[in-house]
Order: structure tokens, then C-alpha cells, then sequence
């Protein structure tokens, strides 16, 4: 990435005043992305805007795709950053076998608190809109996986196996408590993947969908959500997202108040896209759960080359994630009959 750093340094500048008629004043890197180099930049006459740079190995066909759809999103009134269009109309810009994109700067910050309820409201709120809105747009080519779902008890055993064995070849500080950790996975899989599955609805909504709703990818000032960032482009289950968002692992884990959050946020969500089908509805902390027993991302964190202070808070995220599976395990019947009674039009604004 190095290289590719360099010489979107020295190619910042050309491009920004060669295809969108603009002249940097300075320009800052954003240490996080995995397929873009960013960039805050500052323009000469004071306007800030955000800039993405693709790394080579990125699917650009897949990031126009995804930067589309976030447009889509916000002539639908959802909040995503005004994409900039160059001089030749396009939203993604290939100048010397480099390709970017350009949006305005967004104002607010990554939430790294567990959510209040205006804002488990708010952002309840914001997915319900973006549901909604593409419901009518094409489905991507690309559907998320549903490994959760659908892939035999067996391999999900063997990857807790290598899991362990990742992190033993790193030297992972933490393999001690890893082992005991991916030995409880091992055991919740055997145990509970089987009900949890068995009561799943035969049918579960699919369309197009943002496919990493997550904490990570919205902005706020106080409780509004001011962006939503990084569309995935894809074909996913709105009962997964919306399941994702209400049982946020940062929440669950560190708020004693996380099942009020949790209602909360459906509850609103469902003013905002009342289509959903309540079997979905009531279906999405199963779904959540089943999700996270699958996922052992954050197991073996030397894995993902990642800079220390992110390694720390991918290590934090892999224990509240522990976390999480255990209290929705235990209190499932009574999240799922708290899910079935919440109806459209019936929100509580605490």
C-alpha cells in the first residue's frame, strides 16, 4: 500500500484540477479503508471534501455500483455524502491506472459510546428510510452470504479449529483466552445452532441494502445520524441489517439498558419502512445471533495487518461480540415476544 500511497500523493493534486476543476490547499490521510487510500482534503478556496483513492486490487465495477446506490439513497432523503461528478459526468474518475471518487466532507464523528435511545431512535429511523428506498431499486448482482443460514454445522466447527490455530502461529498474546473462547463457540454451535435455525420463517425478505450497516460506517453529531459511509453495492436480507443495528455488540455489552435500545430502534424503524413483514421483524435477533456464532472476525486480529490502535479496537470488538452471543442467547424468547409486539405507527419517543 505504500507505493500506492506515494503516488496518490502526487497524483492528488493533477487530478483534482484536471477532472474536477478544483486546487488542493492541503490534504491529510485517513488511516482506515481496506480497498481505498482516503483523504481529508482542503481546497484552496476552503471547502473541505473527502477523497478515495482505489487500491489496485479493488473491484471497481463493484464501487461504482455501491457509490450509486448511495446516491440513490440520498434523492431518497437518506443522509450519504453528495458524491462529486467530473468533468466528463462520471462519479469514478480513472486517471493513469488509478481510479477515485470525490464527496463532500460530512460532519460528525464514529460513535464509539454505546448508543443512547435517540440515537438507537435516530438510527432506526435512518435504516428504515434507506430499506424503504431500495426496495425499489435493482437488486445487486452480488448477494452478502449467509453462511449463518445455510452452511453446513460442520465447516462452521472446523474455521473455530483454524481459528485457534491462526492465532497459536502468530503468537497471539491472547491464545490462552482464545482457546477457551472458540471451545464455548465450538459448543454454542453444536448446541443452539440447530433450534435457532429450525424457527427461522421459510422466507425472509431480500433486496438491495447497504450490507455494513454497522457503527463503523455512520456519522453523528450528539444523537442525529448525519452520514451513513461505505455502501457495499450488494443483495442482502433487511432482517440482518436490521438486527445488526439494534443488537450493536458496543451496545449490548457495555449498556445495562441494551433491550430497551433494541426496541427502540425497531420501533422507529418500522415508522420509517412498515413494509416489512413482522415474521422478519421478530426473525431479526435470531438472525443476529446465528450471524455472530458463524463470525469469528476479530479472533486472530494479526491477521488484518492493522495499524495498533485498530488491532486494539478490533480486539475490544471480539469481546463485546463474546458478549453479545451469551445475553441473546439467554434472554431470546423474551426479545423475540418484545419484537412481535411492536406495531407501525405505535413508536414510543422517549
Amino acid at each position: 500500500m505504500h507505493d500506492e500511497t506515494v503516488r496518490g500523493d502526487e497524483l492528488l493534486a493533477k487530478v483534482l484540477s484536471d477532472r474536477y476543476g478544483v486546487e488542493v490547499g492541503s490534504a491529510e490521510l485517513v488511516p482506515i479503508g481496506t480497498e481505498t487510500i482516503n483523504r481529508r482534503v482542503t481546497l484552496s478556496d476552503s471547502r473541505r471534501i473527502f477523497v478515495k483513492q482505489y487500491l489496485s486490487s479493488a473491484d471497481l465495477r463493484q464501487a461504482k455500483t455501491a457509490w450509486t446506490m448511495s446516491e440513490f439513497c440520498r434523492n431518497g432523503h437518506v443522509p450519504t455524502p453528495p458524491v462529486w461528478a467530473n468533468r466528463d459526468g462520471e462519479i469514478l474518475t480513472h486517471v493513469d491506472g488509478t481510479a477515485w471518487v470525490v464527496t463532500d466532507e460530512m460532519p460528525g464523528r464514529v460513535a464509539t459510546e454505546p448508543m443512547t435511545v435517540p440515537r438507537a431512535q435516530y438510527i432506526g429511523l435512518v435504516l428504515g428510510r434507506m430499506h424503504f428506498v431500495l426496495a425499489s431499486y435493482p437488486p445487486p448482482a452480488r448477494i452478502r452470504q449467509t453462511r449463518w443460514r445455510t452452511a453446513p454445522l460442520d465447516t462452521a466447527l472446523a474455521a473455530t479449529e483454524a481459528g485457534l490455530a491462526r492465532a497459536t502461529e502468530q503468537h497471539d498474546p491472547r491464545r490462552c483466552q482464545l482457546r477457551e473462547e472458540l471451545e464455548q463457540r465450538r459448543d454454542d454451535l453444536q448446541t443452539h445452532v440447530p433450534r435457532l435455525r429450525s424457527r427461522l420463517p421459510d422466507q425472509l425478505v431480500l433486496q438491495a441494502g447497504h450490507a455494513d450497516f454497522t457503527r463503523t460506517n455512520l456519522l453523528a453529531q450528539e444523537d442525529v445520524i448525519t452520514a451513513v459511509l461505505d455502501f457495499q453495492g450488494e443483495t442482502c436480507l433487511p432482517a440482518w441489517e436490521l438486527g445488526r443495528a439494534a443488537f450493536d455488540p458496543r451496545t449490548v455489552a457495555n449498556s445495562p439498558s441494551w433491550r430497551q435500545r433494541a426496541i427502540c430502534l425497531v420501533g422507529a424503524y418500522l415508522v420509517e419502512n412498515p413494509r416489512l413483514p413482522y415474521a422478519d421483524v421478530r426473525a431479526c435477533a435470531r438472525v443476529t445471533l446465528l450471524y455472530l456464532l458463524f463470525s469469528l472476525y476479530g479472533a486472530a486480529t494479526a491477521a488484518y495487518g492493522l495499524p495498533v490502535p485498530a488491532e486494539a479496537d478490533l480486539r475490544r470488538h471480539w469481546a463485546e461480540r463474546q458478549v453479545t452471543i451469551r445475553r441473546l442467547l439467554d434472554e431470546l424468547d423474551d426479545i423475540e415476544a418484545a419484537l412481535a409486539e411492536i406495531r407501525p405507527g405505535r413508536w414510543d419517543r422517549l
